[in-house]
């Protein structure tokens, strides 16, 4: 079934509300479910980009990510991919005319902030805001623009 622009959002965020679990899940992914693939997390971001090969590429390169679907239209071109990043699952559609790219600001949680923004910037990302620790905030963090548009906000904690 195609989702009108306006239907799509009320539903994306009506699924994100009601489709939750307990954070145990997240966690411990390893726990049997029958309602959604072993090792998936109950939330999951969905990008909507123009070049999703580029986005994979990004995270895979910038992140260690980990491709684990991919699923193509009849014309060979990708129409949805997923890619694991550490307990994560990050779900990439293809933009088209019903379903235009969407910029979204993501926050993830690194071993080392400093190193993988670096890495961003060498995947083709450009800076919003170079990594640092700002007085009572326990993370230190820096954000860069995503070769697809994406505001991805790197951080790790310095004093847990």
């Amino acid at each position: 079934m195609v989702f009108p622009l306006q239907e799509t959002k009320a539903f994306l965020i009506l699924y994100v509300l009601t489709a939750g679990e307990s954070s145990t899940n997240i966690i411990a992914p390893a726990m049997a479910s029958t309602f959604k693939p072993t090792g998936y997390p109950s939330i999951s971001p969905y990008l909507v980009v123009a070049d999703i090969q580029a986005c994979i590429d990004f995270i895979c390169a910038t992140l260690d990510g980990t491709p684990l679907r991919r699923i193509e239209r009849p014309d060979g071109c990708i129409m949805h991919a997923e890619v694991r990043v550490d307990d994560s699952v990050l779900m990439i559609g293809g933009a088209g005319e019903l379903w235009p790219s969407v910029p979204c600001h993501l926050h993830i949680y690194v071993t080392d902030v400093d190193v993988t923004f670096k890495k961003a910037l060498t995947n083709g990302a450009t800076v919003i805001h170079e990594p640092e620790q700002k007085e009572g905030d326990s993370d230190k963090r820096g954000g860069v623009l995503g070769p697809c548009g994406n505001s991805w906000w790197f951080s790790t904690q310095m004093n847990p």
